[in-house]
């Protein structure tokens, strides 16, 4: 699995034009899963993302999670974050798992962060266009994998 993490001041989520999810302060985060992921991941990838220091402390150094500053976070499944554009310009998504494997997985991690942290938790559609809206806080933006 691979998460782009952005600290934001808001996003929210637009399916055919409709707000599908919204959050204020917190992070949004867009997920991709590849060949080989299971289920094994989702509460190491839970842990990480909730626990992730990069919200400032009283002296501007990044010392708070999420669940630390009582924010929110917004889950976007995104299969294009395992394009490979080693060769030509068109991207291979021959990395990312099939939408049998990588759905259940989204949707798990998305049931296991609603179950087990007190903070709003917003997603997106999986397979659905999705227009994403965001106020990048810094920016502050980090990748966490795990193979």
């Amino acid at each position: 699995m691979k998460a782009v993490v952005q600290r934001v001041k808001s996003a929210s989520v637009k399916i055919d034009g409709q707000i599908h999810g919204a959050i204020s302060k917190g992070l949004l985060v867009l997920l991709g899963v590849k060949d080989g992921d299971n289920d094994e991941l989702i509460s190491w990838f839970a842990n990480k993302l909730v626990n992730l220091r990069v919200f400032p402390d009283e002296e501007g150094k990044m010392n708070r999670s999420v669940l630390d500053i009582e924010g929110e976070i917004l889950l976007i499944p995104n299969f294009t974050l395992y394009g490979d554009t080693n060769k030509g310009y068109r991207p291979s998504f021959s990395k990312a798992a099939k939408p049998e494997i990588s759905k259940p997985i989204y949707e798990k991690l998305l049931a296991f962060l609603r179950a087990n942290n007190p903070l709003k938790i917003e997603a997106g559609v999986f397979g659905a266009m999705m227009d994403v809206e965001l106020i990048n806080d810094g920016p502050v933006t980090v990748i966490i994998e795990k193979n």
